[in-house]
């Protein structure tokens, strides 16, 4: 048995931390992992308001890293030892989006994550992993395409950000908008995900990047991780003008997740720009724009799920930027905690003070 925090019912404001939880061994295809580090994302906290769909009971979490300790009859390239990260949407490698070159939206296992439990507690009641993971427990049983090995030089708690956080920001700048050398990016939302999106945009060569955030107290690592100026988002007018000359931003990016910050950084964005929406909102908060403004301002709105990922590319590659000194995370883990605290750490998250919680595991 293994220790494991659980949802019972949209809207819970504690989480059950059980001792009972029992996972299920891996199939011919899967493994099972031993979770070393896990984040504290927004999107776990987005299951517990309802804002994400999730089947309940669910053991909540999907940003994590681990290793390797069983592996299935029919699973190549992965064995018991190996330090992986893992994928919340693994690639079946065979559904049209998959053969198209888009695995970030296969939904294969997403799916199947719904339907097959993969945990039961409580003498054998049936419960569900946020996203086919629930990292918020000390071993999951995974599909081996959502377990991608990196170098084991690369600490746990960093590897966990890489399987969300850092692929979602980064991807968002690199597959998604590409932004070129010398551009101009505005960032809505200073979060885990709006700071990997200002780091993005300063590997990329970005030469002015905004940081906008309502919490001064962000303003502060934005600027440190690559952003050259910040303002709140009452004050976001004024800096188009001082920093853009009133021109507009070439990429302004969304990662709050809210039709009011959609709309701002389609404000800030200059004509023909990009608005690339990255925050993942609710279903019935629409967004709306007339169709003349759509058509004569000439900007595009881009999505940006998963940061475009193939996370078989990518994951390795953060890792590698990390080792060469060129993407901080370290600064982007604001505390270190036990499983035991995450109720806290949820709190803290709902209050928007905190950037990324990483629970680390014996």
């Amino acid at each position: 048995m293994v220790r494991a925090a659980l949802l019972h019912a949209v809207g819970d404001d504690k989480l059950d931390i059980r001792d009972d939880v029992t996972v299920a061994g891996p199939g011919p295809a899967e493994v099972r992992v031993k979770i070393r580090a896990t984040g504290v994302c927004h999107s776990d906290l987005s299951v517990m308001t309802g804002v994400l769909p999730a089947t309940l009971p669910c053991v909540i979490g999907h940003e994590g890293a681990g290793e390797v300790v069983e592996v299935g009859d029919h699973v190549t390239g992965l064995e018991p030892g190996d330090r992986v990260v893992i994928n919340w949407t693994p690639a079946c490698g065979t559904c049209a989006s998959c053969v198209r070159g888009e695995p970030y939206l296969c939904v294969t296992y997403v799916i199947r994550g719904f339907t097959e439990s993969r945990f039961t507690f409580d003498g054998g009641k049936a419960a569900f992993g946020m996203a086919g993971c629930g990292t918020w427990s000390e071993e999951v049983t995974i599909p081996f395409q959502g377990a991608i090995k990196i170098d084991p030089a690369v600490p746990y708690e960093v590897a966990a950000l890489i399987g969300c956080g850092i692929t979602t920001g980064l991807g968002s700048v690199f597959n998604t908008a590409k932004v070129r050398p010398g551009s101009t990016v505005a960032v809505i939302g200073c979060g885990g995900i709006g700071l990997s999106i200002i780091q993005g945009a300063r590997i990329a060569g970005a030469t002015k990047i905004l940081a906008v955030d309502p919490l001064e107290s962000k303003h502060t690592l934005a600027k440190k991780v690559g952003a050259t100026d910040a303002c709140t988002p009452d004050q976001l007018a004024e800096a188009i003008g001082l920093v853009t000359g009133g021109e507009g931003f070439d990429y302004a990016f969304e990662a709050v997740g809210r039709s009011a910050t959609i709309q701002a950084a389609w404000q800030a964005a200059r004509r023909g720009g990009d608005v690339v929406v990255v925050g993942a909102g609710a279903a019935d908060d629409n967004f709306q724009m007339s169709a003349f403004s759509l058509l004569f301002e000439g900007k595009n709105i881009l999505s940006s799920l998963y940061g475009n990922a193939d996370t078989r590319r990518d994951f390795p590659f953060y890792a590698e930027l990390y080792k060469a000194g060129k993407l901080d995370m370290d600064s982007m883990i604001s505390r270190r905690i036990r499983l035991s605290e995450v109720n806290d750490a949820v709190a803290a998250l709902r209050s928007g003070e905190a950037l990324r919680q990483i629970v680390l595991f014996d």
